[in-house]
């Protein structure tokens, strides 16, 4: 198994992709700790999951994200899949600032946090994996409102946490995943875009496998084994950069 007696820490771990890579991690041998803000979501995650531990903590909360991971102790992967706030499906001079920013200061702050607190800790052991992941909006992506920013400073904070902590042993890595079908339900999708319906979310479905290479969807599954040998050390020459399970979607 690729993550045998590793430990990891899974901060969003209550969501469709958070479960799924929890899942995925503890199939390969991993200790998990999912975290989240609502525990009947990380009750739920947990359910068929043997010794997996769940914590309550928002990762916006220095203090709470230090002191978890001060309690778990050893710490060899990382992984940030907090919801941010995203607001989308408007241009950007229709958009309040407030909905434009709050995207932004969430991603930085909740990765640059846990990626804190895991990396002071990584380092001092001289291994570890840092993981986030993001829909690579960065590259320029219409009518997504502030998501395209967060994730450029996030793409940017990943590359900047893998120059100075390569030294001391610690991989930084992110993922690109835009579009997850499995993820896509019409409450999840109007907190986003209120004009969000079913017909809406098949359309969208169907309009994001034909602007991939592939012409197909990436899966949850694709998604949670990609994460799983990038956080292995079988992509131990993998740091600094994004690993890309667009289906192509952005060509780099």
């Amino acid at each position: 198994m690729l993550l045998t007696d590793k430990t990891a820490i899974i901060y969003g771990a209550g969501g469709s992709i958070g479960s799924a890579v929890a899942r995925a991690f503890a199939a390969e041998g991993a200790r998990v700790h999912l975290v989240g803000r609502t525990r009947q979501t990380l009750e739920a995650a947990a359910a068929d999951l043997k010794d997996a531990e769940i914590a309550v903590v928002d990762a916006l909360d220095e203090a709470a994200v230090e002191a978890h991971a001060e309690s778990v102790g050893d710490i060899d992967i990382s992984f940030n899949l907090v919801s941010r706030g995203d607001v989308q499906g408007a241009p950007l001079t229709d958009l309040a600032v407030d909905d434009f920013l709050r995207p932004v200061l969430n991603g930085a702050r909740a990765n640059f946090i846990t990626a804190r607190a895991a990396g002071r800790r990584m380092a001092q052991r001289g291994s570890g994996v840092i993981l986030t992941l993001n829909s690579a909006s960065a590259h320029g992506s219409p009518m997504m409102g502030g998501t395209g920013p967060a994730d450029a400073a996030i793409d940017t904070l990943v590359r900047n946490l893998a120059v100075e902590l390569g030294p001391s042993g610690v991989r930084a890595v992110g993922l690109w995943a835009a579009g997850v079908p499995e993820t896509f339900t019409v409450e999840k999708l109007s907190a986003v875009n209120p004009a969000i319906d079913e017909a809406a979310v098949a359309g969208i479905v169907q309009g994001l496998a034909g602007m991939r290479m592939t012409r197909r969807n990436p899966t949850l599954a694709e998604v949670a084994a990609t994460a799983v040998f990038v956080a292995s050390d079988h992509a131990a020459g993998i740091t600094g950069t994004f690993v890309n399970v667009t289906g192509g979607m952005v060509p780099r």
